[in-house]
C-alpha cells in the first residue's frame, strides 16, 4: 500500500483568533499548516509558489477580497473552502459551487467540509 503525505493546507485569516483556532484544527487532523497569510499579497505569492493540497480562506482578508487567491488555486487545481462571516449567496458566480464555512463554525462543521472537499483530490489521506 502506498502511504500518503501529510496534507498541506493554506490558511489566509486576518484575525488572529481565528487564523490560531484554525491552525489548531488544522494540526488535530494530522495535516500541516501552510502560512497563514494575514495580507492579500502573502496569501497570493503563497497561494502561486507553495505545495498546497486545499485552501481555507477568509473572503474579506484585511479589507481585500481573497477571489484573486482562489483564482490562482482553482487555476492550480487546488481545492479551497471560503470561510466567511458573510452571506454566501454573495459569492461571484464563478464561485457558487465552492465549499463554505459560515461563522463562526463548529468543530464538526470543519472538520467534515474539511473532510469532504479533500475527499475531491487523489491522494487523500484521513483526516480525523
Amino acid at each position: 500500500m502506498l502511504e500518503s503525505r501529510t496534507k498541506r493546507v493554506l490558511i489566509v485569516e486576518d484575525e488572529a483568533m481565528i487564523s490560531m483556532l484554525i491552525e489548531d484544527m488544522v494540526l488535530d487532523f494530522g495535516c500541516e499548516v501552510v502560512g497563514p497569510a494575514a495580507r492579500l499579497d502573502h496569501a497570493l505569492t503563497l497561494a502561486l509558489q507553495a505545495d498546497i493540497d486545499i485552501g481555507i480562506l477568509d473572503i474579506n482578508v484585511d479589507g481585500s477580497v481573497v477571489f484573486p487567491v482562489a483564482d490562482v488555486l482553482r487555476f492550480r487545481g487546488i481545492p479551497f473552502i471560503f470561510s466567511t462571516g458573510y452571506d454566501f449567496r454573495s459569492l461571484p458566480e464563478r464561485f457558487r459551487d465552492s465549499s463554505t464555512l459560515s461563522k463562526p463554525f463548529s468543530y464538526d462543521n470543519f472538520a467534515d467540509t474539511l473532510r469532504r472537499t479533500l475527499a475531491g483530490t487523489s491522494d487523500t489521506t484521513e483526516v480525523v
